[in-house]
């Protein structure tokens, strides 16, 4: 049985936004900005940043970094 996900509202105004170390140099264009906001990292496309966030639990993106070492 999957563990249940909390859903709850996270506000992203004013964070700190940083280009993905994980996005290359920037010179195909694919680049995403990351923020940290306690329990949730935040997730964005820097060329579009009005298109809206990705979240993820702060232990799912730390899976992810880790399986995509």
């Amino acid at each position: 049985m999957k563990e249940a996900i909390a859903v709850s509202t996270v506000d992203f105004t004013g964070v700190v936004w940083r280009k993905s170390s994980r996005s290359g140099n920037g010179n195909n264009g694919n680049c995403v900005e990351v923020s940290y906001t306690g329990p949730v990292v935040g997730v964005r496309d820097s060329k579009n940043t009005e298109a809206g966030i990705l979240t993820f639990p702060e232990s799912a993106w730390a899976a992810f970094l880790a399986f995509s070492s």
